[in-house]
């Protein structure tokens, strides 16, 4: 299946303000990035693929930068109508529809991967990771090879880290709805 090639709406309008909270941080990062998916909420828009006739719908992750506003403060801005809605294929039109943000918080090889999904958005939640902090001072933290990226996506609550819950940072992420 060829891969189509997709486009940005020139006049995106559901915009939202991103804000990643990151609270008792165990030193700076290399970096803090963000992005954000879509995928095609439809498949009936796309060709069956060839053998197994599976429906392979197109993903895309676009990047969203986060601007450090303080010490633990980053803000961003997503649009959940990035994307044109369009006949990529020939066979009707495909609809693309968010799938959230991820936030990526790289040390050396390592990267904190916290993530907020579209029904959160949608629904005003924010979502709050917990990781160790013995993870940022690990092996891969210090490396700075690509050859092997290693991502923790942390775990929803603090008591999942047992005895260790002490030894945690966290994460959130929120998303304020912003009229153009």
């Amino acid at each position: 299946m060829k891969q189509p090639d997709i486009k940005l709406n020139p006049q995106p309008k559901m915009r939202y303000e991103i804000t990643l909270t990151i609270e008792d941080s165990p030193g700076p990062f290399d970096a803090v990035e963000g992005s954000a998916g879509y995928e095609v909420a439809n498949g009936n828009c796309v060709p069956l693929t060839p053998f197994s006739g599976a429906t392979l719908v197109p993903r895309k992750r676009v990047p969203m930068a986060l601007t450090r506003v303080s010490d633990k403060v980053y803000k961003g801005e997503f649009y959940v109508d990035l994307l044109t809605d369009e006949d990529y294929f020939g066979l009707g039109l495909c609809r693309w529809v968010s799938t959230g943000i991820n936030a990526s918080l790289r040390i050396g090889n390592l990267s904190f991967g916290p993530f907020l999904s579209l029904n959160e958005i949608a629904t005003k939640k924010s979502a709050t990771r917990y990781f160790n902090r013995r993870s940022y001072f690990s092996e891969d933290a210090k490396s700075k090879r690509d050859d092997h990226p290693r991502i923790s996506i942390g775990n929803a609550n603090r008591s999942d880290f047992g005895d260790e819950s002490k030894n945690t940072f966290s994460t959130s992420l929120s998303a304020e709805e912003r009229f153009e």
